[in-house]
């Protein structure tokens, strides 16, 4: 039982709440927070950070009507909590509960979808001009924080912003680590400025004691003149010049300090930020300890912090595979070297780091910079593997076409999360980037099935003077196989393996859905004596079209199997192939469908899309028009 947070269904029921009450109910907040994630896992260090400014801002503000935009939507878990989803937070990331991140679907209060990062200014800019169009007089905030602000779609919208005159308010929840810990120059800029006594001592006894009129006006240039002289490239200044009035740092965990920066800035006009030092995994000590292995820990004793491990598995995690096998690749050839977007730990390139820091590079929120840079390491006779996740690799489709396929510089790009990344939902499935970039001229797209094959395409990659090598792999664990004691192999370059010789129907599949689509044809033959061919793809493009010719001679059905959107991947290489061929094949599709697909577990999602054994064994029935007795 909480004594306030059980008496909040929507942010109006707070707003007669004294400044402790409030303290109170932050604390609430956390403890449930903390209660739900221990037994449905999620990403609960940022959201713990941002407790007191998420309820300073329904305090002080009228929401819904006033707008909240959050970036990056993993520090919502609060607002969600407060706007009435309190019980149906039990069931967050969930197929029968609700998305992780703020979705205008879910609810009124989230006024704009986030699960990317570096969103929310653009967002806020928009939204904030619409009310002034409309007449309103809606406010708009955006909450930025996690390392947001190293995306370049953040420094858009603040150039842009800062010359509009636009009515809102920018907070800075800097906790001076993202995921893994920030980099990069903007954190620079906050961190000297927020540790620095002179200016922080100036502000406090000069800025704070004011109130708004010609009196301040005077005061503000004397205040930036200083400034700059105390705090030498300071973050202030850097706002500044970029049109913005800026105030802080404020104590971000303080909620009497947040209410009272929130309500003398809220009906300030004109483009402001308000800076702000939160701690992520505020309150609860195994977080704020551990923040990395905090920002997502899975299931937990929420007493004692001890971390619920799900039973030992045997098979490696794809990420484990790759952060191993570039180690080993990058101890034989001095020129590779690994390049991601703050995803150091999570793709496995946490590894390179420890061992070869030199040859790490960690460029922040950045997926086109990644990309782009790594572009001018091919140029100048390196040969980078930048690793991102699939659905974020979709911001740097124009680098991926015009800085390396147009320039054929050898850059291997491998795209960890490709296909149904589960809890996440639909901002992070790994979706579409096999019908995205196989119309690339001169790109090669590889779907490994295996652990081994994915340590011997990145071998290959790794040969390969010319590029965009595109590697694609999915979220979690392998297949089992030995790949640590396996020899590196070359696989040749539009080269298909046939899994399974057979009749009548063959089984086109890429990536790891090979497996399942050999197990449902095995089981297949053992039932009814009928022989179903399997062939693992293996390169999307160039893709074997000796291969193809001879499986539109001998047999008379196709069956394509793939964890990306049928629209335009798999599907449409080989329809588009056997049309341009003349051949009048029946060709059937298994894959995602042309609609987003929302959260829950990988297996869930799987079976609704059909890339389950079992769904696969039924196509392959009706194709076959052979059905197994019953009994």
């Amino acid at each position: 039982m909480y004594s306030l947070l059980d008496k909040v269904n929507c942010p109006a029921d707070i707003r007669d709440f004294s400044v402790e009450e409030l303290r109170i109910l932050c604390a609430e907040i956390r403890d449930y927070m903390i209660e739900c994630c221990s037994r449905n896992p999620g990403h609960l260090g940022s959201s713990l950070g941002a407790v007191e400014l998420i309820a300073g801002l329904h305090y002080v503000y009228d929401t819904p009507r006033d707008n909240i935009i959050f970036d990056v939507g993993h520090q919502a878990y609060a607002h969600k909590i407060l706007t009435g989803r309190k019980e149906i937070f039990r069931k967050n990331r969930r197929s029968d509960g609700i998305s992780g991140f703020p979705r205008r679907e879910e609810s009124g209060y989230d006024v704009f979808g986030t699960g990317h990062s570096s969103t929310s200014i653009s967002a806020a800019l928009g939204l904030a001009q619409a009310a002034r169009f409309q007449g309103t007089g809606a406010k708009t905030v955006a909450l930025i924080g996690d390392g947001a602000l190293s995306g370049g779609l953040a420094f858009e919208g603040l150039n842009n912003a800062g010359i509009s005159k636009s009515d809102l308010l920018v907070i800075i929840n800097d906790n001076n680590i993202s995921i893994d810990k920030n980099i990069g120059a903007v954190h620079e800029h906050l961190l000297r400025l927020t540790t620095h006594p002179a200016y922080n001592k100036l502000k406090k006894d000069i800025w704070d004691r004011l109130g708004a009129g010609r009196l301040r006006d005077l005061v503000q240039n004397i205040v930036v003149t200083t400034k700059s002289h105390l705090v030498q490239d300071s973050g202030g200044d850097l706002f500044e010049a970029m049109g913005f009035r800026y105030f802080g740092p404020i104590d971000g965990n303080d909620i009497g300090q947040v209410v009272d920066a929130l309500r003398r800035l809220k009906d300030m006009p004109g483009p402001r930020i308000l800076h702000t030092i939160t701690t992520k995994g505020k309150g609860y000590a195994p977080a704020e300890e551990d923040q990395t292995t905090w920002h997502a820990p899975g299931m937990f004793d929420p007493t004692t912090g001890k971390r619920i491990r799900a039973t030992e598995r045997q098979e490696s995690r794809y990420q484990d595979v790759f952060g191993e096998v570039l180690l080993e690749l990058a101890r034989k050839d001095s020129r590779i070297v690994g390049v991601t977007p703050a995803m150091a730990s999570g793709c496995g390139m946490n590894l390179l780091a420890s061992e070869m820091p030199e040859r790490f590079f960690d460029v922040g929120i950045a997926e086109e910079h990644a990309v782009t840079f790594s572009a001018g390491l091919a140029a100048g006779g390196m040969k980078p593997f930048c690793n991102i996740y699939s659905s974020f690799s979709q911001r740097a489709y124009d680098q991926i076409i015009h800085d390396v396929a147009l320039q054929d510089l050898g850059v291997v790009i491998c795209l960890d999360r490709s296909g149904l990344v589960g809890e996440d939902g639909a901002t992070h499935h790994g979706s579409f980037d096999m019908a995205a970039y196989r119309s690339i001229p001169g790109c090669i797209i590889a779907a490994p099935r295996n652990e081994t094959e994915l340590k011997n395409m990145m071998y290959t990659a790794s040969l390969t003077p010319h590029g965009p090598f595109i590697i694609r792999y999915p979220r979690g664990y392998g297949e089992g196989a030995e790949w640590r004691e396996a020899e590196f192999g070359e696989i040749p370059v539009g080269k298909a393996e046939k899994m399974l010789d057979g009749e009548e129907v063959a089984i086109i599949a890429a990536g790891p859905v090979v497996n399942r689509a050999y197990d449902a044809a095995m089981e297949y033959r053992e039932k009814t004596g009928h022989n179903p061919a399997v062939y693992n793809i293996r390169y999307i493009k160039p893709v074997d079209t000796a291969t193809l010719d001879m499986i539109f001679g001998r047999y008379g059905k196709i069956i394509t199997i793939e964890d990306g959107c049928i629209a335009g991947g798999l599907y449409g290489i080989i329809s588009e192939y056997a049309a341009s061929a003349g051949k009048g094949t029946s060709i059937k599709a298994i894959g995602i469908p042309d609609r987003f697909i929302g959260q829950g577990t990988q297996a869930e999602l799987r079976k609704e899309c059909g890339l389950d054994k079992d769904t696969i064994y039924r196509m392959i029935a009706g194709e076959m028009g052979n059905f197994p007795k019953k009994g």
